[in-house]
This record gives structure tokens, C-alpha cells and sequence, in this order.
């Protein structure tokens, strides 16, 4: 897959950071790659395209049953297995992966700590991870500007997820993180930040109405999000945070 099909202007506002943070980790020879997660490919099919040996961790039947559906429809090999970050070590191997995607993951599992220790079992000496998160200060916008007021400010100084009872909003519930927050759990797992970007800092406000209608629109805001995306001031305006570390 070439470069510029993973940066298609009408999809790309969303990932683009993420990608561009992925892809000179990807350029090399073949990795073995692990996605915490995946679910049904996504990221895990596009890589495995690129010629990595990719395995996915999931602990859902269907997203895997998906998975394989869409890797067979790509004409890839990607590895899926039942599970979670309880019992990674045991279902991949430790010191097995060079490359770890955890996404949208460490919102929702028990005990975050915890979950980076398991992570950091199963990377290699060298080996890299990618970790995306929600961030917390863009969800209390979010909630605000969609009239939640309530879950807007208890959000504000909340790390573990809102009261249950409170009514959901659109999109995966659990926790959101600050910069400080995720660095100090990526800390003291033993895992070293080397780098963090913001993603989705204006994309998830742009009317979708405007991105279809206005000629060029999509790409302009693809080369904001990337203009923005390693600036601090931004960051706590990101919807997510995507970090490497190693």
C-alpha cells in the first residue's frame, strides 16, 4: 500500500497523525507485529498488507471471526487470538513483539498499571508502542458542548470512568487521561515516552456537512491536524493522545 492510500483525504482526518507516527516504524523490514484489541483489522490488515507478521488479541469471537474475514478478503495473514492484557504474556509469548499497538485499550481494562507491565513483558529489546488514548480534557468539551453538563463537570477532575447510572454519550466509556497522567503510568511501568501527539484536535467539531460540501476541505484539515498535532498548547484540546514509547 503506497503512501498516499493510507493518507485519503475523505478518511484521513481522523488517523493521519496516528499513521504518520506509525509509518517510518513500519518501513523497514518485516516486524512482528502485536495488536492489543484490534478487533475486526482495521489497523491489523493494513499493516500485515505492508509485509509484517501481525497478531491480534482480542477477547471478542465476532470482531475475530471479522477479523479473518476481512484479512481473507485483503489477501493477508494476520494471527487472531482470544484474550486480554490479563493473560497476554501467555497468549503471545514474552519478549515476542517488535512492535505493540494498544488502542482505544487502556480506557477499559481494570488496572492500567498492570496492563502496561503485561505490555512491557511482551515487547522485544528495542521494540516500540503505540498507545492511544482518550483524553480527558476534550470529552469535558464534548459533553459540554452536547448539553451533558453533569458529565461534563465530572469529568473534570475524574480519572476512573463517570458514576454508573450517568447516561452514555456516543462513543467507548471508561477513562480519560491526561498528558501528565499517561506519562506517569507509562513511567512507572518502566516504559519510556519518546513521543506524544495529539489527534483528532479539530476533527471531531468540523460539521461533516462542511468536509463533503466544501472542494478541498478534507485535506486542509488532514494538514491542520498534522500542523498541530506535536504542538502542547493543543494537546489538551486532542480528542485522543497517541504516544510512542519504548
Amino acid at each position: 500500500m503506497s503512501a498516499s492510500e493510507r493518507r485519503t483525504p475523505t478518511v484521513a482526518p481522523r488517523t493521519a497523525v496516528v499513521w504518520d507516527d506509525l509509518e517510518p516504524l513500519l518501513d523497514g523490514g518485516p516486524l512482528d507485529v502485536l495488536d492489543i484489541g484490534g478487533g475486526t483489522g482495521g489497523s491489523a490488515v493494513r499493516i500485515a498488507g505492508l509485509g509484517h507478521r501481525v497478531t491480534v488479541v482480542d477477547p471478542s469471537p465476532d470482531a475475530l471471526a471479522a477479523l479473518g474475514r476481512r484479512a481473507r478478503e485483503r489477501g493477508v495473514e494476520v494471527d487472531g487470538r482470544q484474550g486480554d492484557l490479563s493473560d497476554l504474556p501467555a497468549a503471545v509469548g514474552t519478549g515476542s513483539a517488535d512492535l505493540v499497538l494498544c488502542h482505544g485499550v487502556l480506557e477499559v481494562v481494570p488496572g492500567p498499571a498492570a496492563a502496561l507491565g503485561a505490555i512491557r513483558e511482551v515487547l522485544r529489546p528495542g521494540g516500540r508502542l503505540s498507545l492511544l488514548v482518550a483524553q480527558r480534557h476534550a470529552a469535558v468539551i464534548a459533553r459540554a458542548m452536547a448539553g451533558h453538563f453533569a458529565q461534563a463537570a465530572a469529568l473534570l477532575d475524574a480519572v476512573e470512568p463517570p458514576v454508573a447510572g450517568t447516561p452514555a454519550v456516543r462513543g467507548r466509556t471508561g477513562r480519560r487521561f491526561t498528558v501528565e497522567e499517561v506519562t506517569a503510568l507509562l513511567d512507572g511501568a518502566g516504559i519510556t515516552v519518546d513521543s506524544v501527539h495529539g489527534v483528532r484536535v479539530f476533527a471531531d467539531l468540523v460539521p461533516g456537512s462542511l468536509l463533503d460540501l466544501e472542494p478541498g476541505a478534507g485535506a486542509a484539515l488532514v494538514d491542520l491536524e498534522r500542523a498541530v498535532a506535536g504542538r502542547a498548547e493543543y494537546l489538551p484540546l486532542a480528542t485522543q493522545l497517541h504516544l510512542l514509547a519504548h
